[in-house]
């Protein structure tokens, strides 16, 4: 049958696809619109499946706190190119990526991709659709949620960058400056753990063994090596763990003693940093 200009354009309102992809999908389907979906859904996956093991440097990241401040979610949506990370269609989906995080209260990265979406199908289906338009990889690249008394959100200038802070103990002060100053200090420091407690035992042992190797290079007696290691390894602590950090702001306190100059007693009881690239 023929194909109309309006039953192009009819199919692209509905799916978003490019003008001449619709045109291919309508032809192939013989003018049967469901049918066209269909083939332009497979375009997406087809594309997914080619671009599977590329490379997603470029993106956004968005955070949501809950309106009583309990509640934190940030996701960064991925993909290969910085032009692609500024079109309408990429910044909307992410969009609508953080309203079904918010509206379903999932917790977990597997659970938002099938959550259904208006149209009853999963989001992840949204997403390859999006890819078949655009024509590279997209991604969810993390997706984070943090509860506490008070959580505190941060995102960096450049929209790639994003932090959320669970503060505990909080006594009725208002700790958002002192939560964006630590969300901050989190961005630049990256820290790897709360305190020495949080730090995987895999790194732990890592970071023995390179101490262990330095001080061999530097001629030091093997007896000792152990004593020296273990130095080196409260220095990355103190580097690498952020209630043990000096406070980037004012280097004579630690985040620890920050958090009690504040409020006797307040803690951080979670962090989450993501970022793309």
């Amino acid at each position: 049958m023929a194909i109309t200009a309006a039953d192009v354009n009819k199919l692209r309102q509905e799916t978003g696809a490019g003008m001449m992809d619709c045109k291919k999908a309508l032809t192939e389907a013989d003018g049967d619109f469901e049918k066209a979906k269909e083939i332009l859904r497979k375009q997406g996956q087809k594309i997914a499946d080619k671009r599977a093991d590329n490379a997603t440097a470029e993106g956004i990241v968005l955070a949501h706190v809950s309106p009583d401040g309990t509640t934190g979610k940030v996701i960064a949506l991925a993909c290969e190119t910085e032009p692609v990370s500024k079109v309408a269609d990429f910044q909307n989906l992410a969009m609508a990526i953080m309203s079904t995080a918010v509206a379903s209260d999932v917790t977990d990265k597997a659970t938002l991709l099938a959550t259904p979406q208006a149209d009853g199908r999963a989001l992840q289906d949204h997403i390859t659709d999006l890819m078949g338009k655009i024509g590279e990889k997209i991604d969810v690249a993390s997706f984070e949620t943090v509860s506490a008394d008070k959580v505190v959100s941060y995102i960096h200038s450049n929209g790639k960058l994003g932090v959320l802070v669970g503060l505990n103990n909080t006594n009725g002060t208002d700790v958002t400056e002192v939560g964006k100053d630590i969300a901050m200090q989190i961005a630049a420091m990256k820290p790897v753990a709360l305190d020495k407690d949080g730090v995987d035992a895999t790194i732990v042992q890592r970071e023995i063994e390179i101490g262990k190797e330095q001080a061999r290079q530097e001629g030091k007696p093997e007896a000792m090596l152990e004593k020296i290691a273990m130095g080196k390894l409260n220095k990355f602590y103190k580097d690498n763990t952020l209630l043990n950090q000096e406070f980037v702001k004012d280097t004579s306190l630690t985040i620890s003693q920050l958090l009690e100059k504040t409020s006797k007693g307040l803690t951080v009881s979670a962090f989450k940093r993501v970022a793309i690239g």
